[in-house]
């Protein structure tokens, strides 16, 4: 891995660069805890119908208790209710959000701690975010134990996959 993405010890002074991130698929940071017999039932037809099309999760800087992903929901996104084993700051670059009743916009963010569960929406235009994390080693514990949201989101995978594929990130500030 890039040393400049990845540190074994808290570096002193760092530089990054985003085109150098790394998607979580190659990166060690994130691990499902906790998957349900609902949630193993329907993950692999939600991976079938396009789900990976609409986002792109890259981590930018990783150091022992810190770490730094970019993250693009395109819009119509099914982010799935669930929680993270570290606190994390949430800032939004460009697009929107919704979460709970409150509409976010590029230079909004939000606080979790440890454990919080959570969800948002994607805005019309999708939304990109920068995640910033007290660990570089941390959980996905996917909350959404429900059959029907499961199938919704299926649904709304297959309906939007086509799109996903030629979607434009959101433009900050518009």
């Amino acid at each position: 891995m890039d040393d400049i993405v990845q540190h074994e010890e808290l570096p002193s002074f760092a530089i990054f660069r985003g085109k150098n991130g790394i998607s979580y698929a190659e990166a060690p940071v994130m691990y499902a805890e906790g998957v349900s017999p609902v949630m193993a039932e329907h993950w692999p037809r939600l991976q079938e119908a396009g789900y990976d099309a609409g986002h792109n999760v890259r981590l930018i800087f990783s150091a022992p208790g810190f770490s730094l992903t970019h993250v693009w929901f395109k819009s119509g996104f099914p982010l799935p209710r669930h929680s993270h084993s570290a606190d994390c700051l949430y800032y939004i670059v460009a697009g929107t959000l919704q979460i709970g009743t409150e509409i976010l916009g590029a230079g909004d963010g939000f606080f979790l701690g440890v454990d919080a569960p959570y969800t948002y929406t994607p805005g019309e235009n999708g939304v990109e975010v920068l995640e910033f994390r007290t660990s570089n080693h941390f959980n996905i514990r996917m909350l959404a134990d429900n059959p029907a949201f499961w199938s919704k989101a299926i649904e709304q995978v297959k309906s939007r996959s086509t799109a996903w594929e030629t979607e434009p990130p959101p433009v900050a500030g518009a």
